[in-house]
């Protein structure tokens, strides 16, 4: 049922570490099991996605946000005739690199790492499933397919020039530069098909959940809402269909057709777009020098004017404004501290160190570990080291 232009496990570019195939599963499907089984999935359960983690149960985290991800990218793939196996993949690892408290700790380790080579969380994830995973005898990381490996690191789109320099900021992340020098992922060139699926897919899941947190956080209202594309209409028909309908079902009836309207606007310029494409192979897709999988024009201005409306309401609220500066001081005094400090490192992240290394190697270890925190992790972790407070679990001993 894959169209011509779906990546088929069959003509995979293999692993980094040949393995033998699977009797009973394909090779993207193995790298989503592997995905799922990891460490740092796990992990995603306790890191902020708006919200700090501990601000309430109801809230997105990265890991019900990467599972959301991962249900818009297979339907999609689906529908549109390409491998769902591998746009699931991509979609459950796209967040594995992601540091506690979101984009706001990424931000205080970006300005950290600078003068060691920066960070990036997508970069972070590659590093992640091609080193820190030690699990296997075999083998460092989860030894994906380079298919996976790709979406993972280009998703978005080519991040460097012909020449390797990057497209955007000084200099690619070193994490994507190492990754890339070991395998080979083209990153001047855009991504598979399946790849950019779950990209979009990213876009609609956020999109949709960040309405539907900030309405239960009280940061805005559903009459806020009514003035907005997409969900003023979305509210219109909810209560031209089901008048009197009582708020909670009404909010959710309304945002399922947002939702709605997101996906089916991909699949309309999709399938506008490939129908005459005339293409017979995956590599088709990544020769078309443009995305392919995107939404369309009305639709991506209607979505900016949500988005600065979540922006101004949401992300820079007070009291979201307030958590960050607390979570970004967090960050900022312990990364220092265990740069000064590396016998606080537990010990499996320092049997690698050795008398020759340098700030550098130092700083991207300590990077690591502090990138792996969960949200409550790192905040006890503050608390016993800055602060001096005994770990929860003494005080009532």
């Amino acid at each position: 049922m894959l169209k011509p232009y779906a990546t088929r496990p069959e003509d995979s570019r293999g692993r980094l570490h040949p393995e033998a195939m699977s009797t009973f599963r394909s090779p993207f499907q193995r790298d989503r099991d592997r995905i799922i089984h990891s460490s740092a999935f796990r992990r995603l359960k306790h890191k902020t996605q708006v919200f700090i983690e501990h601000e309430g149960d109801y809230y997105r985290t990265r890991l019900t946000h990467s599972i959301e991800v991962a249900q818009v990218a297979r339907t999609l793939a689906g529908a549109l005739g390409l491998n769902t196996d591998l746009a699931e993949a991509i979609a459950l690892a796209h967040d594995l690199g992601h540091p506690p408290f979101g984009h706001t700790g990424e931000d205080a380790l970006c300005d950290l790492m600078a003068p060691y080579g920066g960070f990036d969380h997508n970069a972070q994830a590659l590093r992640i499933v091609t080193l820190l995973e030690r699990h296997y005898a075999d083998f460092d990381g989860l030894n994906l397919t380079w298919e996976t490996l790709e979406g993972i690191a280009k998703h978005n789109g080519p991040v460097a020039r012909a020449d390797g320099t990057p497209l955007k900021g000084e200099a690619l992340p070193y994490a994507l530069v190492e990754c890339n020098a070991a395998f080979d992922l083209e990153l001047n060139g855009y991504a598979s098909a399946e790849a950019q699926v779950a990209a979009i897919a990213d876009d609609i899941a956020y999109n949709h959940h960040d309405l539907h947190d900030g309405l239960r956080s009280g940061l805005f209202t559903e009459a806020d809402l009514i003035d907005l594309p997409i969900t003023g209409p979305a509210f219109a028909e909810v209560d031209r269909l089901y008048p009197g309908l009582d708020v909670m079902r009404r909010r959710h009836e309304a945002l399922r057709r947002v939702f709605g309207v997101m996906v089916e606007d991909v699949l309309l310029v999709a399938e506008t777009r490939l129908g005459p494409a005339n293409l017979t192979h995956a590599q088709d897709i990544r020769d078309l020098d443009l995305t392919i999988i995107r939404f369309s024009d009305r639709l991506f201005r209607e979505l900016k004017v949500i988005r600065q409306f979540l922006f101004n309401r949401m992300y820079r609220a007070p009291s979201v404004v307030e958590m960050r500066a607390q979570v970004t001081t967090m960050v900022r005094e312990l990364f220092p501290l265990f740069m000064a400090r590396p016998e606080l490192l537990p010990s499996e992240w320092r049997r690698d160190m050795d008398a020759a290394y340098g700030d550098t190697e130092l700083a991207r270890i300590v990077a690591d570990y502090v990138s792996g925190m969960t949200d409550r992790f790192a905040i006890q972790e503050h608390a016993r080291l800055i602060r001096g407070e005994r770990p929860q679990a003494e005080r009532y001993l």
